[in-house]
């Protein structure tokens, strides 16, 4: 049987101000009244697992239709949340590089539904799509009252259910469900939204991974202490998930990768160069 190889697909960039990423990391004070803000550009990346049993995408990246004038994202989001791709970045493009087809992917594991992680869903019509119970179900029931989403897209949401895509939810008693030997859905519950998914990756040479997603933004968020970032649904399902992740990572002698840490993403191994195994 061939061995699973793990492909880091670099899907471009994003801006946001550094608050939204650490929550009051430069307060004001009397010495400092007026502290500057910082527009910081940080990785948007997704995961293609190739396994002997299917082929599994964790996250899918931004929609390319995203930004201008008349993109899919509200004029507001697009102030706050600029996306950066060249073609070369958008994720079918990625996956067409590794000779993959959207309809080859068996399983796509959505950590959660934000505009950055599941933009490109709708081109997975064969694959089924695993998302957190209280994800799917906080985002279609603010889809079926508002156009103004936040960090949700509506175009996004109208597109998956136009492309009739094919769900599987991880309710909030499953903690950890085996979906092809060595990977592991890792239930993280409510905290950075409504609720998250994690993937525990055993390789057998790099060995383990765990892909937290926007679980933890990054290592400074990681700490310790915990810092809590500006977008945030649950601070203590938020702080209680990194304490859990920690645990796991020293159980299981695992690597952490965070959602969107720029110096750790220059260390990877992106699709383009090779892949892990």
């Amino acid at each position: 049987m061939s061995k699973p190889k793990l492909y880091v697909l670099d899907t471009g960039t994003m801006k946001m101000d550094k608050n939204y990423l650490i929550a009051m990391h430069n307060p004001a004070s009397i010495d400092n009244p007026n502290p500057p803000g910082e527009f910081i550009e940080f990785p948007v990346y997704a995961v293609l697992i190739d396994h002997p049993e299917g082929k599994i995408l964790f996250d899918t990246g931004c929609n390319p239709e995203g930004m201008g004038k008349n993109g899919r994202w509200p004029e507001t989001v697009q102030k706050l949340f600029p996306a950066f791709q060249d073609e070369s970045c958008y994720l079918i493009n990625r996956l067409e590089q590794l000779k993959v087809s959207p309809k080859d992917i068996k399983y796509v594991v959505a950590s959660h539904l934000h505009l950055d992680h599941a933009g490109c869903l709708e081109l997975f019509t064969n694959a089924t799509i695993i998302v957190h119970d209280l994800e799917l179900a906080n985002v279609m029931k603010q889809y079926a009252m508002t156009k103004d989403m936040g960090a949700y897209i509506w175009a996004d949401v109208h597109a998956w259910i136009k492309n009739d895509l094919k769900w599987r939810t991880i309710t909030e008693e499953e903690d950890e469900v085996e979906l092809v030997s060595g990977v592991k859905i890792l239930n993280f519950g409510p905290g950075h939204a409504y609720g998250m998914l994690g993937l525990h990756v055993i390789l057998p040479g790099k060995g383990g991974i765990i892909l937290a997603s926007d679980a933890v933004y990054t290592k400074e968020n990681y700490g310790p202490p915990v810092k809590l970032p500006g977008i945030l649904y649950d601070s203590i399902g938020f702080s209680k998930t990194v304490e859990k992740i920690r645990r796991y990572a020293k159980k299981t002698n695992s690597e952490v990768w965070f959602g969107h840490d720029a110096e750790q993403f220059k260390t990877f191994i992106k699709s383009t160069e090779g892949y892990y195994e």
